[in-house]
């Protein structure tokens, strides 16, 4: 919680640089499309302190360039400053995903003939070079535009392919958003000189790195969870660099778990002992987390720490869903207490909730119901609507 930025108070002041430390602190902030209240990133930033202004974290992006957009598990704005340590994702991703384009499509067409996906890769890159921030519709042929759009890369028109391909690997980089839409240009251009003539290609250094990084925010962990921070070692050297570190750097504790389950034995620094008794108390408010929240994002972790039992249920039919299409878990101090389905109706100026479930134990008090309340006129009038409105019998049991 603490690591997580989730003990601070919600509503102290929150400058662009408290922003910009908070990112740090957390190492990443995924991003996502789904904006059934609004987009993950937001969520998550504002979930921490209420202050949060949306446009301080589009200067830090686009003008300050203090923030990179790249992938952890999934897409995310990291800080600039990690970005060294992106030349091993790059070599990585190149040698994984040159290796399955080409299979997938030794030949593409451009221009009404067959040309080498190394060749399209080129003329995207100059294209972006001679013209700037290019987008993917920038570049998509003219007889592709009535076609129904498609999601996976394989269905992708070649020069989309390409830009990703480019931005993976490192050439290019995202300089903005559009909408939703990536708008891609020159790493050259988009992240500071500095920071990409740090080469760090030592690769072990690299795994130290990652775990190190990812220790300190997680505060224990075992070694798979160490892997699955960045999404960008894998387990095995994750477990290796812990048994090799053990002794005055690391320490095995045996954490419980809140779901019943055997107690579980982690890596930690030796520190954490001390710390425990100097942990402040994590307010009173209730707060909705974003479903890619990185308190939640580790489904076995939450659910072994946190007795708490999440899923995404987008991909699952409606009818065969227990919650909601994107339900939002309530943290109160230090426990989930429940999950609430609602959405921005901005046709009507309101948010709406249709669905609230507590876990087992958790009492709708007047108390509960009060700062709910206010939490969801605060998360109203973050997204610019005036109202909360409720279904008849949301509250589920």
């Amino acid at each position: 919680m603490v690591r997580q930025g989730l003990c601070a108070a919600p509503s102290s002041p929150f400058a662009k640089d408290d922003l910009r430390q908070l990112i740090h602190q957390l190492g990443f902030v995924q991003i996502d499309s789904i904006r059934t209240v609004e987009r993950a990133h937001h969520m998550i930033l504002f979930a921490r302190n209420q202050n949060y202004k949306p446009e301080q974290l589009r200067q830090l992006l686009e003008d300050d360039r203090h923030l990179f957009e790249h992938w952890t598990h999934d897409a995310s704005l990291i800080p600039t400053e990690f970005y060294p340590h992106w030349q091993q994702r790059f070599v990585r991703a190149e040698d994984r995903l040159r290796e399955r384009w080409r299979k997938h499509r030794p030949k593409v067409k451009s221009g009404g003939k067959q040309i080498s996906f190394e060749d399209m890769m080129e003329q995207v890159k100059h294209h972006v070079h001679e013209n700037g921030p290019t987008m993917s519709r920038d570049l998509k042929p003219k007889d592709e535009g009535r076609k129904k759009a498609k999601n996976g890369w394989w269905e992708w028109h070649p020069s989309k392919t390409a830009l990703e391909f480019l931005w993976r690997t490192g050439d290019l980089s995202i300089t903005r958003r559009d909408g939703f839409q990536k708008v891609y240009d020159l790493s050259t251009r988009v992240i500071p000189e500095t920071v990409r003539s740090d080469s760090q290609n030592d690769h072990a250094a690299f795994v130290t790195w990652a775990c190190n990084e990812a220790l300190d925010r997680l505060g224990f962990a075992a070694s798979g969870e160490l892997a699955a921070y960045w999404g960008s070692i894998n387990a095995g050297e994750a477990k290796a660099w812990c048994l090799a570190n053990v002794g005055p750097d690391l320490i095995e504790i045996s954490v419980g778990s809140a779901d019943g389950s055997t107690p579980k034995t982690v890596y930690a620094r030796p520190a954490i002992m001390d710390a425990l008794h100097d942990l402040p108390d994590p307010s009173d408010r209730l707060r909705v987390i974003s479903p890619f929240d990185p308190l939640i994002r580790d489904r076995k972790r939450l659910q072994r720490l946190f007795d708490f039992d999440y899923r995404i249920e987008i991909f699952v039919p409606e009818a065969k869903r227990k919650y909601g299409y994107y339900v939002f878990p309530i943290l109160e101090k230090d426990r989930l207490i429940g999950r609430i389905d609602m959405k921005a109706q901005r046709q009507d100026d309101r948010l709406h909730v249709t669905g609230l479930w507590l876990e087992p134990g958790i009492k709708f008090t007047k108390g509960r119901e009060k700062k709910l309340t206010s939490e969801l006129n605060r998360q109203a009038r973050f997204v610019g609507l005036c109202d909360v409105t409720f279904n008849k019998g949301f509250l589920k049991t």
